[in-house]
């Protein structure tokens, strides 16, 4: 992948229904060189798919925390998937740190934040935990070029 394909990854992860002309456009080339681009970098792999994002994805609860988890043996699998099956859970991740997993939770009060943090820790193989609420969220500003 050169500098131009990382640009149109850029430009479609703000805009994933622009028009190939505005693409090409904003970024300089021709509908041409947008659209083979494009069918490149399906065909290799890089862009695995689409999505779209409906209200209720980008509606963010007002009470945000991640939660990391330490798991005994080799429980990882069981864990995520009763993690899977919460519906306050809105992500986690495995990592490489002192913790084995990362989870993203979202609820509408602190009482259901703290209810759904003692269900987490009463899931078998849990064995630790650490919680920290998310004050805010910033995203960073990612212009063209």
């Amino acid at each position: 992948m050169d500098e131009l394909d990382h640009r149109l990854i850029a430009a479609l992860r703000r805009d994933g229904r622009a028009s190939l002309s505005e693409l090409a456009h904003d970024l300089g080339v021709t509908r041409t060189t947008v659209r083979a681009r494009m069918a490149r970098l399906l065909a290799s792999g890089e862009i695995a798919g689409f999505t779209v994002l409906t209200r209720a994805d980008v509606a963010t609860a007002p009470v945000r925390g991640l939660m990391m988890l330490h798991v005994e043996g080799r429980g990882t699998d069981r864990v995520m998937a009763r993690l899977s099956g919460l519906p306050e859970v809105t992500a986690f991740h495995t990592t490489n740190g002192a913790w084995d997993l990362i989870v993203e939770i979202g609820t509408d009060t602190l009482e259901s934040f703290d209810r759904t943090l003692f269900a987490i820790r009463r899931i078998e193989g849990v064995t630790r935990s650490e919680t920290n609420l998310l004050l805010s969220t910033r995203r960073p500003v990612r212009r063209p070029g």
